[in-house]
């Protein structure tokens, strides 16, 4: 587990950093977690509480830094990471949990950090991410506190990983179906749990959940739960947003400085999220 981190982490080291902001800064909630501020301006900004991908198992402030950069710079809006408890040391759902009470923390203050009142708290996150920020999303909406909205980019939305997308993509893409299995092994050491609604997202119930916009790629073993993910959402009377990327693989968000085609994908999804974010804000005030 060490060398697998320590190998993540100089992949980390080795991306160029993302654009400069006019604030970055290290913060701790009042539960002593570490997130990361990053804000595009010193005005007010819709916020988003940002979820970093690694399977559950890797991952940090640091590998997510250049993608969270690109966020708040592109979607002009105003960005949290969380440094969230990681698998297999603190299997599922201990991050929903570091997720959900970073929103509330955030929620409290966000007038002191930056963010807009009116435009409450947005939730998003990429691969593992994105599937803790919509059980975070289903927690906060069952206690009261519903995020203004939700970006999933390339979700691991279904543990059961029975999707066929993991068979035809699950090989040379770039995520290998065994070692997608492992991770989420390390994330539920329990394979009775697969479906528990409370750590995979595509068998919990999503009613109520905030506007969505969610990105899938063609290479990926995850593509077909992303895309049945979306349906369950619009099922259930979610407003739905379902970007398909063609020719993209899971991950692409890092890419952007290896592929001007990943780079433009993560652009485009960028600024479509901050047009929901702004259009929820008009929505709001009327």
């Amino acid at each position: 587990m060490q060398r697998l981190r320590a190998s993540a982490q100089a992949r980390s080291t080795s991306r160029p950093r993302g654009p400069e902001l006019p604030q970055v800064q290290d913060l701790r909630t009042d539960q002593g977690l570490a997130v990361r501020l990053y804000r595009p301006t010193l005005d007010l900004r819709p916020t988003v509480l940002y979820l970093h991908g690694g399977g559950f198992v890797i991952g940090d402030l640091e590998s997510h830094d250049g993608i969270c950069r690109r966020l708040a710079r592109i979607a002009d809006v105003m960005v949290l990471a969380v440094d969230y408890r990681l698998a297999p040391e603190h299997p599922g759902p201990a991050a929903v949990e570091d997720a959900v009470g970073a929103f509330a923390w955030a929620y409290e203050h966000l007038q002191e950090l930056g963010g807009d009142p009116e435009a409450g708290v947005a939730l998003a996150g990429d691969s593992s991410g994105g599937a803790l920020a919509v059980l975070a999303a289903v927690r906060l909406h069952a206690g009261g506190m519903t995020p203004s909205a939700l970006l999933l980019a390339y979700p691991n939305a279904d543990m059961t990983l029975r999707a066929d997308s993991l068979t035809q993509e699950g090989h040379g893409w770039g995520l290998e179906a065994d070692d997608l299995r492992w991770f989420v092994e390390q994330w539920l050491p329990d394979p009775d749990r697969c479906d528990d609604p409370k750590v995979s997202p595509a068998h919990a119930d999503l009613t109520g959940l905030p506007p969505t916009l969610i990105a899938t790629a063609e290479h990926d073993p995850l593509r077909d739960e992303g895309n049945a993910l979306a349906q369950q959402l619009r099922d259930v009377g979610v407003e739905v947003q379902h970007v398909q990327n063609d020719g993209m693989v899971h991950g692409f968000l890092g890419l952007s400085h290896v592929s001007e085609a990943a780079a433009k994908a993560g652009r485009d999804l960028f600024e479509r999220f901050g047009d929901i974010l702004r259009s929820g804000i008009a929505v709001s005030s009327h």
